[in-house]
């Protein structure tokens, strides 16, 4: 199974539009255009068809990450206490 066949499996499963896809995308900062998106959907013997590489594939997966669960939250910074030493019998 080719990258084009999962992308295109998860896009009919979670019932994305190309302009949602575009959105997540940009989540992760990969910035894309529908026209270009679209290249990756097409049948392989199409002229315009283009291969969704590795990278695309896991940007597109980290931004839905983010899209279905939110941005991960930020740690507040919390000082240490140290340790009480062990009572020396």
């Amino acid at each position: 199974m080719t990258n084009n066949d999962i992308f295109k499996k998860l896009r009919v499963a979670l019932q994305l539009r190309d302009d949602e896809i575009v959105k997540i995308l940009e989540l992760v900062d990969f910035k894309i255009s529908k026209s270009e998106l679209g290249a990756f959907f097409r049948k392989e013997d199409h002229p315009k068809y283009m291969e969704c590489g590795d990278q695309i594939l896991r940007n597109f997966l980290n931004g839905l990450v983010i899209h279905l669960r939110g941005p991960k939250p930020k740690k507040e910074a919390k000082p240490s206490t140290p340790k009480k030493p062990l009572k020396k019998e």
